[in-house]
């Protein structure tokens, strides 16, 4: 498989097949990530075709300062975050509420019983095909930000560096969202299959 770097260098030579590698590549996670701020799979492909257009025209323009996923990325969300207010998608600037149930810690703040480590008991007690659709459901319903940040830095593997890039946020947000959205996960994967400690 190609470098990036190498696809790049092939894009600029006028490689098809270039081209079609690249989109392989990246094509699903960018849907995915478009999905996040708009209304509609039709409208997310919309704005990933868009996105591709705007990579192919401004590769000439490309120099470098970040890493070709990273410029791609923040392509995407730019036109996503256009599309998705003309939309007239409304994102809430903040949400209520604790990450975790209070309940969940004792008076001295330590918890009551901890959580499990579900990950090693996942596949004994549900099929990979449950988990993975219970995931999907519970990252849609994640607040729009979280959303984006727990995609970019969970599902499509992107340093913080690359996630405070395409969204345009500082570290410290990108943190607190990343923990708000994964604590969030965790409390629908608890409820759901059960991992909580016995009472």
């Amino acid at each position: 498989m190609d470098s990036d770097e190498e696809l790049l260098r092939r894009l600029r030579a006028g490689d098809e097949q270039g081209f079609v590698a690249l989109v392989e590549r990246y094509n699903g996670s960018m849907l995915r990530l478009a999905g996040a701020f708009v209304p509609s799979h039709a409208v997310a492909e919309e704005v990933v075709q868009d996105t591709w257009l705007a990579v192919l025209r401004g590769l000439t323009g490309f120099e470098g300062r970040s890493s070709l996923r990273t410029w791609m990325f923040t392509i995407l969300v730019n036109r996503a975050r256009t599309t998705g207010m003309r939309e007239q998608r409304s994102v809430p600037v903040a949400d209520a509420g604790p990450v975790v149930d209070a309940s969940r810690f004792g008076p001295d703040g330590a918890w009551s019983v901890p959580p499990e480590h579900w990950i090693e008991e996942a596949e004994e007690r549900v099929e990979a095909g449950k988990l993975t659709g219970l995931l999907r459901s519970a990252i849609d319903g994640l607040p729009a930000r979280q959303r984006e940040v727990v995609l970019l830095r969970d599902v499509e593997g992107m340093s913080s560096a690359e996630v405070c890039g395409v969204l345009s946020i500082s570290e410290a947000n990108q943190r607190v969202l990343l923990h708000r959205g994964r604590g969030k996960l965790r409390q629908v994967l608890e409820s759901e299959l059960g991992f909580r400690g016995s009472r």
